[in-house]
């Protein structure tokens, strides 16, 4: 029997770093993307010739014909997000409906979710995370809390109207305990639900089971992530992350596969760094250089339009994100906004309290204290946007990339120039 082969995408940063983009560009290698976790907070902006793409829940490879694109029980499913989503690629792409599964084990995520999301983070006053207020961290806490209700509770018409009435009555009475003045209409609720619910059924798959007889058939999978590693809810900057597992670890608890069955992992990155919401941010970019970069490179929110803050390269973050996913590749992403800058700095270590820190803290506080300590090397005039090849790429250029690879312990698989698919480089092996 052949064996296929699987990868693992995932975000080496704190999200945002362009996944979507590669994940499309693999696409046309692949056979099967699954999404292994995460929900609608998650955006992914993909350009085809002139169209351009929003993909919040959909994995990026729906945009390629005949790919099989899962969502994996590790994600918590905004159905009705998600079905507006499908019903726009419809449009645009007519068969997307037929290529489309979900877990039966994915929880789902109901508005009063995002209720319950809003009310939490106006309690907390200047500690707030900065949440989406799109639901995720109360979805995972009812899984977590064992009461969350799932794509497969829905088989059965009965007893999901019960479970949708009981958790009614339970987030009324949170809400109640924020001060919120919203409610969840029981009535309204199960009414909801209901419209969607053959649709939905009629989707429902067992991820793990359609992954491995795809690689045992000797076929092609990817497995995507939302987010990045600075935001897992174990690795990250707790207690400014999401509430799941970002990393590669997460990946095949994800979907339903084990371990042994993932060949590569690759972490994308920017070129540079950035973040959205509240939490550490050590390389951030003072004025004007902040805004310069952030309009440079369209950094807003594909989810929120939230602009996101920037800063230089962080090879101690990378340096953390290879160890914790057992990164195999690098894919660099906008190495153009970089174009015309003077020189570039790059951070190889931090210092706290006299002492050097090599290795990314756990410690928060510890974190606040960290002064990145900058290597300096000198920028390029020339414009990488229309380089195609390796050898396009400025000779400045080449000794950035290089130099990341060496500070980070990963070598370079992929170089992006562009929003366009014809602007991502393979680097030769």
């Amino acid at each position: 029997m052949s064996k296929g082969s699987c990868v693992v995408i995932v975000g080496s940063q704190w999200g945002d770093e362009g996944k979507g983009k590669i994940v499309d560009v693999l696409a046309e290698e692949i056979d099967i993307v699954a999404r292994y976790q995460g929900g609608a907070n998650a955006g992914h902006t993909v350009h085809v010739g002139s169209d351009e793409f929003i993909l919040h829940q959909i994995p990026s490879g729906i945009l390629h014909p005949g790919r099989t694109c899962l969502l994996g029980n590790g994600v918590v499913f905004d159905p009705f997000q998600f079905f507006e989503e499908l019903d726009e690629i419809k449009a645009r792409v007519p068969d997307a409906e037929q290529r489309v599964g979900v877990s039966g084990r994915a929880h789902l995520l109901l508005y009063y979710h995002k209720l319950l999301d809003r009310a939490s983070e106006a309690s907390r006053g200047a500690g707030k995370i900065g949440t989406t207020g799109r639901g995720i961290g109360p979805a995972y806490e009812d899984k977590v809390a064992r009461q969350g209700i799932r794509v497969a509770d829905l088989r059965d018409a009965a007893r999901a109207e019960t479970l949708l009435r009981r958790a009614a009555e339970r987030i009324n009475r949170k809400l109640e305990m924020l001060d919120s003045g919203e409610k969840v209409d029981p009535d309204l609720l199960v009414r909801d639900v209901m419209t969607i619910r053959e649709r939905l059924l009629a989707l429902m798959v067992d991820t793990g089971r359609v992954i491995q007889d795809a690689l045992n058939a000797g076929k092609r999978v990817l497995l995507e992530g939302a987010q990045g590693a600075l935001l897992d809810v174990d690795h990250g900057t707790y207690p400014y992350v999401t509430s799941s597992n970002t990393t590669a670890g997460g990946a095949g608890l994800g979907v339903g596969i084990g371990p042994t069955m993932i060949d590569d992992v690759v972490g994308v990155v920017k070129a540079y760094t950035t973040r959205v919401g509240e939490g550490p941010l050590p390389t951030e970019f003072p004025s004007p250089l902040q805004e310069e970069i952030r309009e440079k490179g369209g950094e807003f929110g594909a989810t929120t339009g939230r602009p996101r803050r920037c800063g230089w390269f962080d090879a101690v973050v990378v340096r953390y994100a290879a160890l914790v996913n057992g990164l195999t590749g690098l894919a660099v992403t906008k190495l153009d906004v970089l174009d015309g800058l003077p020189e570039l700095q790059i951070a190889t270590h931090y210092t706290a309290g006299g002492d050097t820190l090599d290795d990314f803290p756990g410690d928060l506080a510890l974190l606040a204290e960290a002064v990145p300590q900058y290597e300096t090397l000198p920028g390029w005039t020339e414009t990488t946007s229309t380089a195609r090849t390796w050898d396009d790429l400025p000779a400045a250029a080449h000794a950035y990339l290089r130099r990341l690879e060496a500070l980070t312990g990963v070598p370079i698989w992929y170089v992006s120039v562009g929003t366009r698919r014809d602007q991502i480089i393979h680097v030769a092996r």
